[in-house]
């Protein structure tokens, strides 16, 4: 929603991670629309966008998303370019997704079982294929030679399962998605900027869930923060900008692993309730809690976040008061180990008082209602970053600039 609103101040938006297990939600004069693949400016006429190198694409997913953004009368085929050095999910990588997820039993680690990671593992074991090396001749011998070591992994696995039919589901996804415009993104991407262009570099999950600062297993397979851009999309990083950090007015997560404010009683169900918190690529109910200001913190840091942008603000409606975790309820040690990494962590619960109205209506900011402006000035104090744009609901037109 965020990239959504920002677009039109850029000619381009580029996706430079994470794969179909991405769920980004926009809401349209009451519709709602979910991508997975494709950057949230789809929905803006004259902006490019871009599926970045860092990503990994199952054919399949991409190109039933384009068919029903383009049954909506949004032209894809000419704002839509694709790296070619995007790495393919393959049928058997789906495969070993479920295997590897039921061979964990109970400490699976909440894998979507979209393929993501057995793709990302190829990629570091320089086994993966590219979807630009559709195009090539050799095409098919490398897939088979791919598929092959798959399956012995399988085998090795006890895992058995036909996916005959998403393989030809998958090759003919393929051939369609020939019809769309390819590139080498590194150029293109940094032509763009020397020729003035502004671009918006899109990532696909959260904070936490980077495989090198995140909370590690319970991650995705790829790079969720800002610097993540670099690698993605082939830009130098002093190219960057400005970070848009986005954090709801809560916490929520998705899967296993720590989640130190997670609440197991009836206030965690009425945020879930109220946020409508099911995962827009799952179906799966998200685990809610109070926001974890040392975790906002953290992230803020590792991003480099310039100016934040609070979601889901009118979820808290309806609460007398607002829970908070405080610094002061962490190690005082930075070089210690992050506490919200460990799920053992008890922390304690400050709490702001609750603005108890509805919001939705409100289209400025001195229109908000004190108990808000003081919750929004104790969270930008707590982590001395300015928070730059609120919303207050699910459509595009119910959020505004607070600076």
């Amino acid at each position: 929603k965020i990239v959504d609103y920002l677009a039109p101040n850029y000619d381009f938006i580029a996706r430079y991670q994470g794969g179909p297990n991405a769920g980004h939600t926009i809401y349209l004069n009451g519709k709602k629309f979910v991508l997975h693949t494709i950057p949230s400016g789809i929905f803006h006429q004259h902006i490019g966008n871009i599926i970045g190198s860092g990503v990994v694409i199952n054919p399949i997913t991409l190109l039933e998303e384009i068919k029903n953004l383009e049954m909506e009368g949004i032209d894809v085929r000419s704002k839509l370019f694709i790296a070619k050095k995007a790495l393919l999910i393959l049928p058997t990588h789906l495969m070993l997704d479920k295997a590897s997820e039921k061979k964990r039993g109970m400490d699976k680690i909440g894998s979507t079982l979209r393929g993501i990671g057995p793709a990302y593992m190829d990629k570091t074991g320089r086994n993966a294929l590219k979807i630009g090396e559709f195009f090539h001749s050799n095409f098919k011998s490398s897939y088979e030679k791919l598929k092959a070591k798959h399956l012995d992994l399988l085998q090795s696995m006890d895992f058995e399962e036909d996916f005959s039919e998403i393989e030809s589901k998958w090759f003919d996804a393929l051939n369609q998605l020939k019809e769309y415009q390819f590139i080498d993104v590194e150029y293109f991407i940094n032509d763009q900027l020397n020729n003035g262009k502004k671009i918006l570099a899109e990532g696909a999950q959260g904070t936490m869930l980077d495989v090198d600062f995140g909370t590690y297993p319970y991650v995705t397979s790829s790079n969720t923060i800002s610097g993540g851009a670099c690698i993605g999309l082939g830009i130098a990083p002093q190219k960057i900008r400005e970070v848009f950090g986005v954090i709801k007015a809560y916490c929520t997560r998705v899967g296993s692993g720590p989640f130190p404010s997670e609440l197991h009683d009836e206030v965690g169900e009425k945020l879930r309730k109220n946020g409508s918190e099911f995962g827009a690529t799952t179906g799966r109910a998200r685990r809610c809690g109070w926001i974890d200001l040392p975790l906002v913190d953290y992230a803020c840091m590792i991003n480099g976040v310039t100016k934040l942008c609070m979601t889901k603000i009118d979820v808290l409606n309806e609460f007398e008061t607002i829970g908070y975790v405080d610094s002061s309820a962490h190690s005082s040690s930075k070089s210690e180990v992050a506490s919200f990494m460990n799920d053992s962590t008890e922390v304690e619960i400050s709490y702001a008082k609750g603005w108890n109205q509805d919001i939705a209506h409100v289209k400025d900011y001195k229109d908000l209602p004190e108990t808000l402006k003081d919750y929004l000035k104790l969270i930008e104090t707590k982590i001395n970053v300015k928070i730059a744009i609120a919303s207050v609901g699910p459509e595009r037109d119910q959020l505004f600039i607070l600076d």
